[in-house]
């Protein structure tokens, strides 16, 4: 009898309970505690995830440094050989270019036969212009053979070995060169300076030269062929009291970007130094 009482009073207090709850929740009474409860549990949410993701950087964060450094460390190298690569390229499209435009004078310039040859090296006074080429006997090439670009006279080989050869610039101060002007039709010579500069000299006072003017091999002399193009005249000096009026030439050659060069292996040198009177 008694557990039946007790579990009657259990009963009513819990209907009791529910009764009230739907009570306050119909007349609107729990809004305020449901929305405080509400806001408490959404604080205590963002606490403890912002803590866990304080913890979670804590542990992975080194980790990914290492990681990171070392894929910037792989990017940085990728980028330089990517950048070695393209170097490679550029310097294989100009190497063909100059190729093509030396094949393009040769066809142009059938009187002569040419061999091609790379600069491998210079000479490293500031007083002697000379080049190094990867030709020499093995291949033809003899002591006196002009040298020659698409643009126009390089110079001619004054030394050789079995596999390579120096050749002497037309800007080296020991070269001479005997050269037409185009316009006046008149012979001079042409020689190298100190500076790289070169000098036109014993141009008679009577000839008219003026910047611009072509000036060529004339082939006396027996060192360089006719017809060979060397350079404009870029200023002139004539002075009353000199016997023979100057002018500077500028070289079609750009001798600072020599890469490929043509031998004329045809062509047969004359020293004529013997039958030169000496003064």
């Amino acid at each position: 009898m008694r557990n039946f009482f007790s579990r009657s009073v259990q009963t009513t207090i819990l209907f009791l309970v529910v009764a009230g709850i739907l009570a306050l929740a119909l007349s609107g009474s729990l809004g305020f505690i449901s929305n405080n409860f509400n806001s408490l549990l959404v604080s205590a949410q963002a606490w403890i995830s912002t803590r866990f993701v304080v913890i979670q950087e804590f542990i992975t964060v080194p980790r990914d440094v290492v990681a990171l450094r070392q894929r910037n460390t792989e990017l940085e190298t990728e980028v330089s050989r990517l950048q070695a690569q393209v170097v490679q390229l550029q310097n294989s499209v100009s190497e063909a270019d100059a190729l093509a435009a030396l094949v393009n004078f040769s066809r142009s310039n059938p009187e002569n036969s040419y061999s091609a040859a790379s600069v491998i090296g210079r000479d490293p006074s500031p007083f002697l212009r000379y080049v190094i080429i990867d030709k020499g006997s093995n291949d033809g090439l003899r002591r006196g053979m002009p040298v020659v670009t698409d643009q126009g006279l390089v110079g001619r080989v004054d030394a050789v070995i079995n596999s390579a050869a120096r050749v002497q610039l037309i800007t080296d101060t020991s070269s001479v060169v005997n050269i037409l002007l185009e316009k006046a039709k008149r012979e001079a010579v042409l020689t190298g300076t100190v500076s790289g500069d070169l000098v036109l000299d014993l141009v008679a006072q009577d000839v008219a030269i003026q910047p611009g003017d072509l000036v060529l091999t004339s082939g006396l002399g027996g060192g360089y062929p006719a017809g060979l193009i060397v350079g404009q005249i870029l200023n002139t000096r004539k002075r009353d009291a000199d016997l023979f009026q100057q002018a500077v030439i500028q070289p079609v050659v750009d001798f600072t970007k020599l890469k490929i060069v043509l031998i004329i292996i045809d062509f047969n040198p004359v020293d004529i130094t013997p039958l030169v009177p000496v003064p």
